[in-house]
């Protein structure tokens, strides 16, 4: 097995819990009006694409293409994802449902290509938000958002996979 495929290999089993986690980071990402009546989800509400890199040990990367669908089918105070991202060689599908508390935000994550699963906890500020994930992958995440786009940087301990950056727009 050439290097390349073995980094391919582990990198298809986390591309799913990366995904997950850094399309529920996206969703996750609001600003202080967050905590209206209306709670912090409705502007995400629709349609989501972006572009993002995954890097690896030893600088390696891949390239992704990701595509978001959000509702808010519970109330507003909930926020239900699904989520595909692809590249040449992998693809991968995440469902979420995401709850904010006043600013907390807690949920879970499934991605069904690859049988991962897991939680996601964080606290927003302003246009930042900070989140600790623990399931098929653990590690940190921060989002930053800005006019209608938002940023995403995970990095994790996995052995080989170091982190992803994904930026997504309407």
């Amino acid at each position: 097995m050439s290097r390349h495929q073995h980094y391919f290999g582990r990198f298809s089993r986390y591309l799913g819990a990366l995904a997950a986690t850094a399309a529920m980071a996206g969703a996750l990402s609001f600003t202080p009006k967050a905590y209206s009546a209306d709670g912090p989800f409705p502007d995400l509400v629709g349609t989501w694409s972006g572009s993002g890199v995954a890097k690896f040990d030893g600088g390696k990367t891949e390239s992704l293409r990701c595509k978001g669908y959000y509702t808010n089918t519970g109330g507003p105070h909930n926020l239900g994802i699904s989520i595909r991202c692809a590249n040449a060689s992998a693809k991968v599908e995440l469902r979420a449902n995401l709850v904010d508390a006043g600013g907390t935000v807690s949920g879970n994550w499934e991605e069904r290509t690859y049988n991962q699963s897991g939680l996601v906890t964080g606290r927003a500020s302003a246009n930042r938000l900070n989140l600790a994930i623990s399931g098929g992958i653990a590690g940190s995440m921060m989002v930053t958002v800005s006019h209608g786009s938002h940023s995403v940087a995970v990095l994790t301990s996995g052995p080989s996979l170091k982190g992803i950056n994904i930026s997504m727009s309407r």
